[in-house]
């Protein structure tokens, strides 16, 4: 079958990955973004505004695709502006492609806040669900631009006739530049700063996410579970979790990570030290260590999402993912998560991102 994918955020973690997966597998790929990541082989980069329907009316008249996969999104101030943002911008997508009738499946990429609530409501009390998660558990009573996302989806495939698929990952850890979910990176930046500077390697969160068991998602996994749900009939019309198959601790990770970049680790204090705060002051001192080290990146702003870190690892419960739905029917790729961190530590450091 001749497939012609469209990726829509090729320049983000899970967009790049997913791109990459598509084009090793033989897809015609397309990559959707503002400034579309132009560094993999054999993408063909489509620029366009995905709040233009001019723009996107423009940038797509001559790609017909035959999957869609959607993994972009905008933060807004608050969960009203970013349902609005972020609806309109798979609306406008969806409506765009729609005369053109080619698409058969769309894959929507959103995350564990389906279960966890928004920004404005992350993991408090009231909202606190039982887990593992699993995917039949209904929407929180709550806005939630994720459900959102997904409404615009159900309507267009109603209207239109394609087939969908869900997919919810759990902090996704992979190498992306600007990114506004990125805590792999992060920590990373964190770690080269702690090094640099004779800092402890402090843990900053809860002392629930430091005992408890949570699981992460790494983004070349979530990559070939896109691909998977795309091409295999029992995964049509399903909403699905996706990580990488096992649980940890932090408190047993935690030091591996420091062992990686050869400094020292402290665990739990009793106390929140969120890293939004430490590394605040933080931006002309990564300037620095860029100019010392020779790194591409000097922004720190570029390559660190402190506040959505903190936001994962100051959790009040353990979080951890049931994968069982996905197993049954048939997917079982699976990746050890000290691995994810050393592999994209790794990356980092080949790219010069990190020295």
């Amino acid at each position: 079958m001749n497939r012609i994918a469209l990726v829509v955020g090729v320049s983000g973690i899970t967009g790049s990955n997913l791109a990459e997966e598509l084009v090793r597998k033989g897809w015609t790929t397309y990559g959707l973004a503002r400034n579309p990541n132009v560094s993999i082989q054999g993408l063909r980069p489509v620029a366009a505004n995905l709040l233009s329907p001019e723009s996107l009316s423009t940038a797509l008249a001559e790609v017909a695709p035959t999957h869609v996969f959607f993994t972009s999104w905008m933060r807004m101030e608050t969960e009203a502006e970013n349902i609005k943002v972020n609806a309109t911008m798979v609306r406008n997508l969806l409506d765009a492609l729609a005369p053109k009738k080619s698409v058969q499946h769309v894959a929507l990429v959103t995350g564990l806040k389906h279960y966890l609530g928004p920004f404005e409501a992350y993991a408090k009390e009231g909202f606190l669900p039982e887990t593992p998660l699993r995917e039949e558990q209904p929407r929180l009573d709550i806005e939630n631009f994720y459900y959102a996302q997904e409404d615009e989806v159900y309507g267009a495939a109603a209207r239109d006739g394609f087939t969908w698929s869900i997919h919810r990952p759990h902090t996704v850890i992979g190498k992306a530049v600007g990114n506004q979910m990125n805590l792999g990176t992060t920590l990373a930046v964190y770690a080269t700063i702690c090094k640099e500077t004779k800092r402890p390697f402090r843990w900053p969160g809860s002392e629930a996410q430091w005992n408890g068991l949570s699981d992460v998602t790494d983004a070349r996994v979530l990559a070939k579970h896109l691909v998977w749900a795309a091409i295999t009939e029992g995964a049509r019309n399903e909403a699905f979790n996706v990580v990488n198959g096992e649980y940890f601790r932090w408190k047993w990770l935690w030091k591996r990570l420091a062992a990686w970049f050869g400094i020292e680790s402290v665990g739990f204090d009793g106390t929140i030290h969120p890293l939004e705060e430490q590394m605040a002051p933080d931006g002309p001192l990564w300037r620095q260590i860029a100019s010392r080290y020779n790194l591409v990146e000097s922004d720190l702003g570029r390559l660190a999402s402190p506040w959505h870190t903190d936001l994962d690892l100051g959790r009040p419960i353990e979080v951890m993912t049931d994968m069982s739905k996905s197993r049954k029917l048939g997917f079982t790729i699976y990746e050890r998560t000290e691995e994810s961190f050393f592999d994209l530590f790794t990356q980092l450091r080949t790219d010069r991102l990190i020295p």
